[in-house]
């Protein structure tokens, strides 16, 4: 295994378009990504990374480390990724690498994600919970959630600061402890005030603002340090225009940036915490677009030098070295968007990840003092630019006039004409596709179906008011956006209108379960992935959950008319060949959903096929149970679309 990260970079640098005949093997799409979650150690001499492998041993991930100086590489954790997944890598130190893992549990007769915290040392070679057993034998309950960090103190690289439940007298709310990375002893900074979820310290650490949330009423509030008087900045309701989110402070202590709504979409702000008006300064928009994202802080020249934003991973620097940093990376890799994910503390050395509608990702280590750009790996190393297949953005009306923002996907070198085409609403549905590269739609563009991906109504980055007009209206015009563009497709002449298949995953195969549902006559199959069946039992199985309310108010709560707008309910109307799959430990759609809508269509006879992935969760993190559906979905939708099999 001493070779894996090596071979990784290999395959960067010799790979060619004539090793690869079409289509790809399904393999080269559907396994989980060769590499994730590159991560620089702060004095820029190590590289720890996740790393995909396959052997007699093991089928998942393994966390390796390499010395950049003398190429050697170390492995201190792998997982098959159904007993847990790591969800991030972060260097706390030179020394302690910090693991972010979840898993399935349950609580109390109720089914949760559990988050854990894991610490490597080098020094030590050793593997732990970042907390004691004698910091954990302190709190009345173990928390369900043991891995949010608030503060990595880079002036004091051995502890960090973390917001966590469980410890003093309101053990249901957020406390911030400083946690020791030596011994994993917790000393409480900032003791839980009721109803507050999340804090945020300014650059000087100190907890400075609480995220107070009751139902479904937030409260942003502000103090001088931790346990000081509470100072009320905002109250808003969950999902209005005047929400008012604070996404970190500058060098200076009473400079906060917050995400607000400027002419009706989302922009970066600065406040001025000492001004009595709390007046916004605009720092950053887009007319069209909502702008998202995180502070890009320089410690070195200790001040935010720009912003890194949802809208295709680009940054915005307004600190002229950088500026000049970007630049150069653009010049140097053209056709990507290059986001860089983490400077050294001197800022001479860096990562960046570059990806785009052709890109799979790929992962480069920058030296300034070199003015040098090194390739370290692909995230999908059988997947490269010249392989896939160039997404277009289009755009069509709905039925009312909407406009609507689509992507379409076609066969490499094919014609768009006259196709078999898959229809491929995303999930969400409060999220959003866009031209970035989607290993699903390349997939089934490699196999020669057009794709089309639009962004109906309700879906975000569109503004306060098309997010807002999706609230629960699930069935409803969300579900004719997604009509109208299979529609449009077929009067463009792109798509053959007796070989459509609607495809989704979690709301999206809730959309095409609908589909099917109430235009039987449009498509001629469905394959729901971790779908929603049952809005009822949907809105109904969050009671248990503290975010019930949000849920009521995002989808609704006249249980009647939920259940008339489910397929469950309209099994009789479906009449074409139905695909569901779904993991037994989903956490976000319950397997219920399509065991009931499998069972349901079995009794009246229907076509139906369901595989259940045992131990599987929502994302296909495993990688047999990727491999497992995408293998499904070929077979499924050349059988059903008269499709010749690779």
């Amino acid at each position: 295994m001493k070779r894996i990260l090596w071979l990784v970079v290999v395959s960067l640098c010799l790979f060619s378009l004539s090793s690869f005949a079409k289509p790809l093997p399904i393999e080269a799409f559907a396994s989980i990504p060769d590499v994730r979650f590159v991560s620089l150690s702060p004095d820029g001499k190590k590289i720890a990374s996740l790393v995909r492998v396959s052997t007699n041993e093991l089928e998942g991930q393994v966390l390796t480390i390499r010395d950049i100086q003398t190429n050697k590489d170390i492995y201190p954790l792998q997982t098959d990724n159904q007993k847990f997944v790591i969800l991030s890598l972060t260097w706390a130190n030179n020394d302690v690498i910090l693991i972010e893992s979840k898993y399935p549990a349950i609580r109390r007769g109720v089914p949760t994600t559990e988050t854990r915290l894991i610490k490597y040392s080098l020094s030590d070679n050793k593997t732990s919970s970042v907390f004691s057993n004698r910091s954990l034998s302190r709190f009345v309950d173990l928390p369900q959630l043991q891995a949010s960090v608030i503060d990595y103190l880079d002036t004091d690289p051995n502890h960090i600061l973390m917001q966590i439940q469980g410890l003093g007298s309101k053990p249901q709310y957020e406390s911030v402890v400083k946690v020791s990375l030596k011994t994993g002893g917790i000393k409480t900074l900032q003791p839980a005030r009721m109803h507050i979820g999340n804090w945020l310290t300014d650059r000087q650490h100190n907890v400075r603002i609480g995220i107070y949330r009751d139902d479904t009423t937030y409260r942003i509030y502000e103090q001088k340090g931790a346990g000081e008087d509470l100072r009320k900045l905002w109250e808003f309701e969950a999902l209005a225009e005047d929400v008012i989110w604070p996404i970190g402070f500058d060098h200076d202590p009473n400079i906060l940036y917050i995400s607000a709504y400027h002419q009706g979409f989302k922009a970066i702000f600065k406040v001025n915490l000492t001004d009595p008006t709390l007046t916004k300064e605009l720092v950053s928009h887009n007319e069209n677009y909502d702008i998202e994202g995180w502070l890009v802080y320089s410690a070195l020249k200790q001040k935010v030098i720009g912003l890194s934003t949802d809208i295709e991973g680009e940054y915005l620097f307004w600190d002229q070295d950088y500026i000049k940093l970007n630049n150069g990376l653009t010049t140097a890799l053209p056709e990507s968007h290059n986001v860089i994910t983490q400077f050294s503390d001197d800022e001479r050395r860096y990562i960046v990840y570059a990806t785009g509608p052709i890109e799979s990702g790929a992962y480069y280590f920058g030296n300034r003092d070199q003015k040098a750009l090194y390739p370290i790996a692909y995230r999908y190393s059988q997947l490269p630019p010249e392989v896939l297949s160039q997404p277009q953005t289009v755009h069509y009306n709905a039925r009312d006039g909407l406009a609507i923002e689509a992507f379409l996907t076609t066969p490499k070198d094919i014609v768009a004409k006259n196709l078999p085409t898959i229809i491929f609403p995303h999930g969400g549905p409060i999220s959003y596709d866009s031209t970035t590269f989607d290993y699903w739609a390349q997939f089934l563009a490699n196999r020669g179906y057009a794709v089309l991906q639009m962004n109906f109504r309700g879906s975000s980055g569109y503004g306060f008011n098309f997010m807002n007009s999706g609230l629960k209206n699930w069935g409803l015009e969300m579900q004719t956006d997604i009509e109208d563009g299979t529609h449009w497709l077929i009067e463009q002449g792109i798509s053959d209108p007796k070989r459509v298949c609607i495809v989704g995953a979690s709301y999206g195969g809730y959309a095409a379960l609908m589909g099917v549902a109430i235009t039987p006559d449009l498509y001629q199959c469905a394959i729901s992935v971790a779908g929603v069946t049952d809005l009822e039992y949907l809105v109904k199985s969050s009671r248990r959950y503290d975010n019930s309310k949000i849920v009521k108010k995002q989808i609704g709560d006249d249980y009647d008319d939920l259940y008339q707008r489910s397929p469950i309910s309209k099994v009789a109307n479906i009449n074409v060949p139905v695909l569901l799959i779904h993991g037994t430990k989903d956490r976000v759609v319950r397997v219920q959903h399509s065991e009931e809508m499998y069972d349901a269509l079995k009794d009246l006879h229907k076509p139906v096929k369901y595989i259940e992935l045992e131990n599987g969760d929502h994302y296909l993190s495993s990688n047999e149970h990727r491999l497992t559906t995408f293998i499904a979905i070929e077979h499924f939708l050349a059988t059903n679309l008269g499709v010749k099999q690779p």
